[in-house]
């Protein structure tokens, strides 16, 4: 069973946090690294442009286009994918990051990187007119230098068309850091480009699950997006569901039975301490944090139904949502705060319901057929993800908050527990196979997809895999 799967059956019926790609890197925030600081262990400051002459160069400027400025719209990336030309930074750790960078754009649907520039041109003023001629709109050029303690990677982003230097930033820190440097650099090709952040730097939770399909054993794991550095935090003595990051601390809210009794606990990244969060008479599950990170809200069982409640976590005291007498699960607040969005079969069936951050004032949002669940709403504030589950099967989509422009993203026999990226262009989620009659065959999964229904992916994991926690931006 998913945690998901979980929820709708109760709807139906660091210092170094992640290895040594972390180390270092805690209290670092994203526009720091962009922008020049020192703090946590690497040194971030600006390059300033190279001097021009190069053929087919045009005068560059130090600073480029500023951060949410685009130099495409992401609608344009996703028909023609931008070209970019990434040639190799170096031997040893220096093509180990350009493949990464490569990998995290291409994976994202919205670039094209060229092949034939991994070993073309090198260091200093770029020859435009051969970059063009490859079809390069972009150029990402980087050298690395030093090695063990003391890494310095020089990272410059080019428009090959106007020869304008968009960002030029050096990065010192330690070689153990390497991985994490190039998702940051990807990060930055992405903003830079299309005037989104990126969120190539970031971590997913989920559950790793081994075993045969009628006796998993289930631990809480965290990854980095791309699949790399997976790493159980539990040891499998307990079934674990429904990992949820905190909005600003290296923190997870997640359900367990331990002790054979269901419930929802929070687990320190960092010390790796778990505790139960809030006394309920019943089954605590289905948490997520409040955008401030204050509190939590949580589904907790009573009688033949489940309410909705807030755990303020500076007090542990809990306050109740709903009592409607009926199935109210799966809360999730929109990203101002201000409301809830949750699942709930008051009407009969299990629908999704926005109400207010205090409770009140309930209204359904979903009208199509078949049954809602897992509702989540975009960082954007302009989306809700949600299973449906039909007669064709699972399925995963997208709807306005008012309830307005439902369109399906991905089907299958299973697919359940969207989570959004943290700029709110891509969702994951849990992908699972029937199997035959004994278990044979079956398999669970995770996948991604972007929010327009194309470039839907496999995320690799050691495991089996279910229930993704997207988390949100270091910085």
């Amino acid at each position: 069973m998913t945690g998901q799967s979980m929820e709708n059956a109760m709807s139906i019926i660091t210092s170094d946090t992640q290895g040594p790609t972390r180390s270092g890197l805690n209290g670092m925030t994203r526009r720091g690294l962009i922008g020049g600081t020192i703090a946590g262990g690497i040194i971030a400051s600006p390059l300033a442009a190279l001097a021009q002459g190069a053929p087919g160069s045009a005068p560059a400027t130090p600073g480029g286009n500023q951060p949410g400025e685009a130099e495409i719209t992401v609608d344009q990336a996703r028909t023609a994918p931008i070209p970019i030309a990434i040639p190799s930074f170096g031997p040893g750790i220096g093509q180990q990051m350009t493949q990464v960078i490569s990998d995290d754009l291409a994976g994202c649907g919205l670039f094209r990187p060229l092949g034939d520039a991994a070993s073309a041109g090198g260091p200093g003023v770029p020859n435009f007119d051969m970059y063009k001629s490859m079809g390069a709109h972009a150029l990402a050029q980087g050298t690395t230098s030093g090695s063990g303690s003391s890494v310095r990677v020089e990272f410059r982003l080019w428009n090959t068309l106007s020869g304008q230097q968009l960002q030029g930033t050096a990065y010192t820190t330690s070689g153990g850091n390497w991985r994490r440097i190039a998702h940051i650099i990807a990060d930055v090709i992405y903003e830079r480009m299309l005037g989104d952040k990126g969120y190539f730097d970031t971590r997913l939770a989920y559950i790793a699950r081994s075993g045969p399909r009628s006796h998993q054993i289930t631990r809480l794991a965290i990854m980095d997006q791309d699949g790399a550095n997976s790493r159980n935090l539990t040891g499998g003595e307990w079934l674990v569901l429904t990992p949820r990051f905190h909005p600003t601390r290296d923190e997870i809210a997640f359900m367990s039975y331990a002790n054979d009794r269901p419930r929802v606990y929070l687990f320190d990244l960092g010390s790796g301490r778990q505790q139960v969060l809030g006394e309920f008479a019943g089954i605590s599950f289905a948490p997520r944090f409040s955008p401030d990170g204050n509190s939590v809200v949580l589904s907790a069982t009573r009688g033949g139904g489940s309410d909705i409640y807030t755990v303020d976590l500076g007090s542990r005291s809990p306050r109740r949502l709903t009592n409607s007498g009926a199935i109210d699960t799966s809360p999730c607040y929109s990203p101002d705060g201000s409301q809830i969005a949750f699942n709930s079969d008051r009407g009969g069936s299990p629908q999704l319901y926005i109400m207010g951050a205090e409770g009140g004032g309930a209204r359904r949002i979903s009208y199509g057929s078949g049954q809602y669940g897992s509702p989540v709403w975009s960082p954007r504030g302009d989306l809700i993800a949600f299973t449906r589950i039909g007669a064709g099967g699972f399925s995963i989509g997208v709807m306005a908050p008012d309830g307005t422009g439902e369109r399906i993203l991905t089907k299958g026999f299973t697919v359940e527990s969207p989570t959004f990226c943290p700029n709110g262009r891509v969702l994951a989620y849990c992908r699972q196979s029937s199997g035959g009659s004994n278990g044979s065959g079956f398999s669970s999964g995770l996948g991604q997809i972007d929010i327009a229904g194309f470039n839907e992916r496999i995320i690799h994991t050691p495991g089996g895999a279910s229930d993704p926690a997207w988390s949100p931006l270091k910085g």
